[in-house]
């Protein structure tokens, strides 16, 4: 696996403001999409939004757990100390 960052989220779907912000729970980052879980669509829509907050492309954006949960663990691609950097930076956005 490449070096990079194991990020938990919480997808909300079909939303009418898709975007990265918001803490659930533990400290999970919230990302609001706007399709609706039908035939990957939102998993889609996740990768592209987190990968544009990360400053990633979408390809660098992977589902390790949750493919069919709310709740989902991604590995991101990159340099970790970046990403962290980022992560930290969304969560006190919040």
């Amino acid at each position: 696996m490449n070096p990079g960052l194991r990020v938990t989220v919480r997808v909300k779907p079909g939303s009418s403001k898709p975007r990265v912000a918001g803490v659930y729970g533990e400290g999970e980052l919230v990302v609001a999409v706007a399709p609706r879980p039908v035939d990957g669509a939102a998993n889609s829509a996740l990768k592209a939004l987190v990968a544009k907050a990360f400053g990633v492309a979408p390809r660098d954006v992977e589902v390790m757990l949750g493919a069919t949960a709310r709740t989902k663990v991604l590995h991101i691609s990159g340099d970790p100390e970046v990403l962290t950097a980022r992560l930290d930076e969304l969560l006190r956005l919040s």
